[in-house]
């Protein structure tokens, strides 16, 4: 996989049936290594490990219902009360991060109604708090710390 804009972190492989795969320390099991997953995974151990963000308050791959449609949520991070405070839109890194993937997230919020907003390819990161009174995100120039956030 490539060198992604995160820091240095130790990740467990296997290989099984000529994949690779890659273990998921939230979720506790192996899983495909994809472009995106690979992405996820340095993000997920980002906001752990650098952020310090308790790995019993995220929640990975999550359904939400937007509307009459069911949609995955990345990664997300919950308050004590398991209201989401943090949604995370990965993407793979040949991604570009457009209006478009910018669009998908708001509309995820929509109905999780989120106090904060990350998207990453691995290589670009933006962050953004929620003003809800005008209906806006505010750019950030990084994420704030757990203790920070909830």
């Amino acid at each position: 996989m490539i060198r992604l804009n995160f820091p240095n972190y130790e990740f467990r492989f296997k290989s099984r049936e000529n994949k690779m795969l890659v273990f998921d320390i939230i979720r506790k099991k192996y899983v495909a290594l994809t472009p995106e997953e690979w992405v996820r995974q340095n993000c997920l151990h980002y906001l752990l490990k650098t952020k310090k963000y308790p790995p019993g308050l995220t929640l990975v791959e999550r359904q939400l219902k937007v509307g009459d449609l069911d949609k995955r949520l990345d990664i997300a991070i919950c308050d004590r009360q398991g209201r989401i405070q943090l949604i995370v839109e990965c993407k793979a890194p040949e991604i570009s991060l457009d209006q478009k993937v910018f669009d998908q997230i708001a509309r995820y919020n929509w109905e999780a109604r989120a106090d904060l907003l990350m998207v990453t390819n691995g290589i670009n990161h933006y962050f953004c708090r929620m003003d809800y009174e005008k209906r806006e995100y505010v750019f950030l120039p990084e994420l704030p710390d757990y203790p920070g956030l909830i």
